[in-house]
């Protein structure tokens, strides 16, 4: 495949989501970062409305046929969550796709929706992703405030089937998926928007420990 971002805007949420739900996909979410900007609290553990950031993330993909979480051990995990660690541990998010596509490997759904665990939104943006994935074929990246998102994408797994074999230690999604054929998929505005620094938490009401004392 060559390195194609496929200039067809495919569907949004306004849409419906039409045959979408007939998709079978399995659902990988990132958890594993350092996050050095947040002072090394987990960006999973953050509460927003009540919720851990994971629980938000795995309450959205009910319908997945199996959920991969990627990163360590979480007290908030859900049971039927299957969860691997990406070699090196915090080796970036290309190394945790890459151990969850080994994961998947023996029995793979058609398609693979990968999330990273720090957009509190990020089920706004699903039933968009579905629907571009069921009228191109292709895979398909959430389209967001002028930015393509890697990590909120539902790819097809023929697309993801070779990554194992790369040299993923510290590589850039980008530079993962350089091979892929994708389109993008218009998302709701700030479906997409993840928590980096304690300024981004705030503005979903979360304050950074120990503030105001």
């Amino acid at each position: 495949m060559s390195n194609t971002r496929d200039g067809r805007g495919a569907g949004s949420i306004a849409a419906g989501v039409g045959g979408a739900s007939e998709l079978m996909y399995d659902a990988v979410v990132l958890t594993g970062g350092r996050s050095s900007r947040l002072g090394g609290v987990a960006k999973s553990t953050l509460i927003v409305d009540g919720f851990s950031l994971l629980e938000r993330t795995c309450s959205a993909l009910n319908e997945a046929r199996r959920l991969v979480v990627v990163g360590g051990p979480a007290p908030d995990l859900p049971p039927r969550a299957e969860l691997v660690r990406e070699d090196p541990p915090f080796g970036g998010p290309a190394a945790a796709v890459s151990a969850a596509v080994v994961h998947l490997m023996t029995d793979p759904a058609p398609w693979v929706l990968v999330l990273a665990c720090d957009m509190p939104r990020i089920s706004d943006a699903l039933p968009a992703l579905m629907l571009g994935a069921a009228e191109t074929g292709a895979s398909v990246l959430a389209h967001d405030g002028g930015r393509d998102q890697p990590l909120a994408a539902l790819y097809r797994w023929a697309d993801l089937a070779t990554v194992e074999k790369q040299e993923v230690r510290n590589l850039s999604m980008r530079a993962l998926l350089a091979r892929v054929t994708w389109s993008p998929v218009e998302v709701p505005a700030g479906s997409t928007t993840d928590i980096d620094t304690w300024s981004d938490a705030r503005q979903f009401g979360v304050e950074e420990p120990g503030a105001g004392r």
